[in-house]
């Protein structure tokens, strides 16, 4: 904020000196926004800005636009009471092969940072480390019974229960899930006859 105060008084000053008239259009352009700075500040930091740019121009009729890149969803969820559909515009820059796309993306709220993380801006599958993403991948397929999506090493449901243990927090969305349908898993053994034996597996969906 310091840093386009000074601009803005270093250019009426100059402008002065030149005889010239002060400009009637300001583009800010800030890469990567949230760099460096705390959580805390990443969703108050946008806001500061417009503050700011409205007050350094008060009502002189000079119009500001700012245009931020970001890597951060905090940065995104803070915008949302802030976004007017009407004149902002949320921008996609991706990679397609040699050639450097930018997508205008419809704004939608998602709340919730974890929200923004799944969502097409951002394209993660999970909020989660990507080892507790792979044991709740193999949980849910042990629950659906498909064994040929099972990773390697989390072929069992004590293989998988001790990678959930190990990756997932007490408190995790996805225990209730896991508990109750894991125990809803029933091995029922028939009699022994004489040639083989047959296992068969009941499961009861209740998700």
């Amino acid at each position: 904020a310091y840093l386009l105060v000074w601009l803005w008084q270093e250019h009426k000053i100059a402008c002065n000196h030149r005889h010239l008239r002060n400009a009637k259009r300001i583009v800010f352009l800030i890469d990567e926004i949230e760099c460096h700075l705390h959580p805390r500040w990443q969703r108050v930091i946008l806001s500061s800005l417009l503050n700011v740019m409205q007050a350094m121009t008060g009502s002189s009729g000079v119009e500001v636009q700012l245009i931020c890149v970001t890597h951060s969803p905090l940065i995104l969820a803070s915008l949302e009471p802030l976004f007017d559909e009407d004149k902002d515009r949320l921008f996609h820059i991706r990679q397609e092969g040699t050639e450097v796309k930018v997508d205008n993306v419809p704004w939608a709220k998602q709340g919730d940072v974890t929200n923004w993380l799944v969502s097409d801006v951002f394209g993660l599958k999970q909020g989660r480390s990507l080892e507790a993403e792979r044991a709740i991948g193999a949980a849910q397929a042990f629950m659906r019974g498909d064994s040929a999506a099972l990773p390697q090493g989390l072929e069992t449901k004590e293989a998988i229960h001790q990678e959930l243990l190990k990756t997932l927090p007490d408190h995790d969305d996805f225990w209730p899930c896991w508990v109750v349908t894991a125990k809803s898993i029933v091995a029922v053994c028939q009699p022994e006859k004489p040639a083989s034996a047959t296992v068969t597996v009941a499961v009861s969906w209740l998700l």
